[in-house]
């Protein structure tokens, strides 16, 4: 079973020149997604949450990830509306702990928040709360987070070959052809 970098490091290199970016940052990638994909494995549901500007982002995972097409099981997830539908008016702390707390009930702690969007989003401050929570954020360092630009001109494909690279990591991992621990 091979390493988890280098396996990251051979795919972004069999993409080509276009994943050359992704090589600089592959130790931000390796560590955050890592992390993210142990979850997964554990079985814990992906609650996605992206700021307005990544809706388009968060119903290409969700139309995509668990596609007719994809040859392995089925992936818990669900886009933080689908939970609670007012999440947009949701402001200050008590109101999220009202909504943390009905995810909570709802999954057991068996859930883990994957947030995409710029950092100074009202709408990261649920995912913020939460350790085991996955970042592809932007214009900011966070912990546990793999940081873009907003103003990048090619922030959306970057995102999409991240999402295709996240797609591919999924697969080695739930087929055991890498190993994510290390």
């Amino acid at each position: 079973m091979q390493e988890f970098a280098q396996w990251s490091l051979d795919a972004i290199r069999e993409e080509g020149g276009c994943f050359s970016w992704l090589e600089e940052q592959r130790f931000d990638w390796t560590t955050t997604t890592s992390q993210a994909l142990e979850q997964i494995l554990c079985g814990k549901t992906i609650i996605l949450i992206t700021d307005e500007k990544r809706k388009w982002l968060e119903s290409y995972i969700l139309d995509n990830l668990n596609s007719s097409q994809m040859e392995r099981p089925l992936l818990p997830i669900v886009s933080i509306e689908s939970m609670y539908k007012h999440y947009n008016s949701v402001s200050g702390g008590e109101m999220l702990d009202v909504v943390e707390d009905m995810i909570s009930l709802a999954h057991k702690e068996d859930y883990f928040f994957w947030y995409i969007g710029k950092g100074d989003d009202k709408r990261a401050d649920l995912a913020k709360r939460k350790d085991t929570s996955y970042f592809w954020i932007f214009d900011e360092e966070y912990i546990n987070a793999f940081t873009l630009k907003s103003y990048d001109k090619l922030l959306d494909i970057k995102l999409l070959q991240l999402y295709r690279l996240f797609n591919a990591s999924l697969n080695a991992a739930m087929f055991g052809e890498v190993d994510v621990n290390s």
